[in-house]
């Protein structure tokens, strides 16, 4: 586990590092990195929104195709494939922003453990020198789960008992401020049930329910969910609250800020892609496109019967003319959202 907890780490690292030789303040840096965090997952966020919006126009389809097989599952699940390939959606897209968290986190947890490594960039040489240093000078205070931070607090004890490892190192570690705001962001809330480092773990719950809810309101997967989305919104900030109560209060904060930006990010992608509204104006405007070539196959009809060579071309099959409408839907959806339009062939139309 702590190798793959390093494994991301390392990059993330030299994003932290980043961030903390721009501000030279510890807590400002990890809100920073928090954001940068944000913006590097945007993409798959944006490209999950549309998804939305294309599950919004599927909606109507899904709800004939579960009034029409609610008795056979198997039947159903294999006709909802079929509609998600026609419309070119992936059912499992929504997980992938959720599923990229994990690993980040995993980093944040492994950056804000070893400052001396990810920020001061010290070698593992001088690292496990000053460990056995610390672990005498502190003796059982020295936290063996977070050997770094009990380095700091050991050379802000005894500054002279690392004199052998060089002045550089001292003066840089006694520079390296872990506290933001009066909290110390390198001990953990659950050391001291009555301290100020409470405060981390309510805001990431309280944080946690308002991000729950702006998702409820938001997503149209969560609407649809039901039940089950009421449970997440009790589980979800449970779970922060519980996570960021065991961890050091830097994961905390970098967990609340990451619930703070994930609720902006939702309200201003919605505002900007709203679903049903999208869907509801792409209906719209393909009910207009096929009234529109009804209108010219009905009047290339009247004019085949009086012998016009081009209008009996214009007269399609039924099969050409679905062709064509959902050529149509899907090139319009492509154009506007900037994706890749594949031309279609005849198994689509199955």
């Amino acid at each position: 586990m702590d190798f793959i907890i390093s494994i991301f780490g390392v990059p993330l690292g030299y994003v932290m590092w980043g961030c903390y030789s721009l501000v030279k303040n510890y807590g400002i840096a990890l809100i920073l990195f928090t954001l940068v965090t944000k913006l590097i997952l945007f993409p798959f966020s944006l490209k999950n929104q549309k998804g939305m919006i294309k599950m919004a126009r599927m909606q109507p389809k899904l709800t004939e195709l579960q009034k029409k097989y609610g008795n056979n599952k198997q039947k159903l699940n294999e006709e909802m494939m079929k509609l998600y390939d026609r419309e070119g959606y992936n059912p499992m897209s929504g997980c992938l922003p959720l599923l990229l968290q994990f690993p980040i986190l995993f980093g944040v947890i492994d950056v804000v453990y070893k400052p001396l490594t990810h920020i001061l960039r010290f070698s593992n040489e001088i690292v496990t020198s000053a460990t056995q240093i610390a672990q005498n000078v502190l003796g059982t205070a020295f936290n063996v789960s977070s050997p770094q931070i009990s380095i700091i607090n050991a050379v802000t004890q005894n500054p002279g008992a690392f004199s052998e490892i060089g002045s550089d190192f001292v003066s840089k570690v006694q520079g390296f401020d872990l506290t933001f705001l009066g909290i110390n962001l390198g001990a953990t809330p659950s050391s001291d049930l009555w301290s100020v480092l409470l405060i981390v773990p309510i805001l990431s719950g309280v944080t946690a329910l308002i991000m729950s809810l702006v998702t409820m309101k938001t997503s149209v997967t969560s609407q649809q969910a039901g039940g089950g989305s009421k449970i997440m919104m009790i589980i979800l900030p449970l779970f922060s609250l519980y996570f960021t109560f065991i961890v050091p209060t830097g994961v905390g904060i970098y967990w609340v800020f990451s619930n703070v930006f994930a609720i902006a990010q939702s309200l201003i992608l919605y505002k900007l892609y709203n679903p049903k509204q999208i869907a509801e104006q792409m209906a719209l405007e393909e009910e207009q496109a096929k009234e529109r070539e009804r209108q010219e196959r009905i009047a290339a009809r009247r004019a085949a019967k009086e012998g016009d060579e081009e209008a009996k071309k214009k007269a399609l099959s039924q099969k050409e003319i679905n062709k064509e409408r959902l050529a149509l839907a899907r090139k319009l959806d492509a154009e506007k959202y900037g994706e890749e339009y594949d031309e279609l062939d005849d198994k689509d139309l199955l």
